[in-house]
């Protein structure tokens, strides 16, 4: 047995399941904290672990180049070398295939890099991810893709999710089978459905044991990719996990779950960390704003987490205004324990029947906003 995922029941479009792995088991709808380089930035793998996140993503591309796929298999695999002991899944890659044009060239074969860091020349094919994958221990690992950029002509989205189709079969047989482990597909097509269509039924033709929809949160908008989301879950297995990849904002995960996602990553809750912003139950707080330099309350009532039950919004305020590591520390925590709140509660409203009533809430309070005064 790979992966085994588990629905437990449906309300219209929404899941509630579970995926079982080598290293546990993942609640979903769940979101992924980012990891990219092997650890959450500012955080310790236990101090995530006690937002109730159950699983993290990390990135083969950043991996590759530091420390290296080898010296991590050395050290016993990604879950020993960064102390942490639950599920990861590993990007393959292919992001940066699109971002990081410049330092590229692509071919049928893979990808030639420039490394960001020297210069120097790396080399990626399907069979190479795999391979690098496989050394950093990952619970899913995700096959090699070309993630279309935004906006493309309906013929330079084909050629591409077509290119992506071909390494997707390369990657699932160069992937080595293995107990509590798996790979998923990535569905490509960007904004056509006849793509998205077509590309659904080429990855169910080879098989995975999840499928990602990939090439959206690239520009596109939200609308445009809400539109896309209408369908494309649906033209992928029932059976089957459903990850929305690099998304994204509170309201974007919202509303994929309500169109049928069951798992999410993105940077925004730990970078906004490192630019002051928080995510609370009323939308986003700039904790730099003037108004929060004589505020004794916490940052966002009823939230457990370290900031919120022990500290001031002043003196974040104040940390903030002094470029205090301490501060970044702090909002990071908060957003992430936020993110997993948010999944909990989606996923509690889905077991209860009342998902309705959870997004009704959850779009009032948005739309009410952060307190002004006092």
């Amino acid at each position: 047995m790979a992966l085994k995922y588990e629905i437990l029941k449906t309300v219209g479009k929404s899941r509630l399941g579970k995926l079982y792995t080598k290293h546990g088991i993942v609640d979903t709808p769940a979101f992924m904290p980012v990891g990219t380089c092997g650890t959450v930035k500012a955080m310790m793998p236990e101090s995530v672990a006690a937002t109730g996140a159950q699983i993290l993503l990390g990135n083969t591309y950043h991996l590759m180049l530091r420390p290296g796929s080898e010296l991590v298999a050395k050290m016993g695999g990604l879950h020993k070398f960064m102390n942490w002991d639950k599920p990861i899944l590993t990007d393959s890659g292919g992001f940066q295939v699109m971002s990081l044009t410049g330092l590229r060239k692509l071919t049928e074969e893979g990808v030639t890099f420039s490394s960001h860091i020297d210069g120097k020349k790396y080399f990626l094919s399907p069979e190479e991810s795999m391979r690098i994958q496989y050394n950093l221990d990952s619970n899913i690992t995700m096959a090699l893709d070309e993630c279309t950029p935004f906006p493309s002509t309906h013929e330079e989205a084909k050629i591409s999710m077509e290119r992506s189709m071909r390494w997707a079969k390369r990657s699932r047989e160069a992937f080595i089978d293995r107990d509590g482990y798996g790979i998923f597909g990535i569905q490509q097509g960007c904004i056509y459905k006849d793509l998205r269509d077509y590309s659904a039924e080429k990855l169910k033709t080879i098989g995975f044991d999840g499928y990602a929809i990939g090439g959206l949160a690239v520009g596109e908008g939200q609308e445009k990719m809400f539109e896309v989301l209408d369908y494309a879950p649906q033209s992928l297995p029932e059976d089957k996990p459903r990850y929305l990849m690099g998304v994204g904002r509170p309201d974007d995960i919202v509303g994929a779950v309500l169109r049928g996602v069951d798992m999410f990553d993105c940077v925004m809750p730990t970078r906004s960390g490192r630019t002051s912003q928080a995510f609370t139950k009323y939308g986003t707080v700039n904790i730099r704003n003037a108004r929060h330099k004589e505020d004794p309350r916490p940052l966002e009532e009823g939230c457990n987490c370290p900031l919120c039950t022990n500290y001031s919004r002043a003196y974040i305020h104040h940390l903030q205004k002094c470029n205090e590591v301490l501060a970044v520390m702090l909002l990071t925590w908060h957003n992430i324990a936020y993110y997993q709140r948010l999944m909990q509660g989606l996923r509690n409203a889905i077991a209860t029947d009342s998902l309705t009533e959870f997004t009704q809430e959850f779009y009032a309070n948005q739309a009410k906003g952060d307190i002004e005064e006092l």
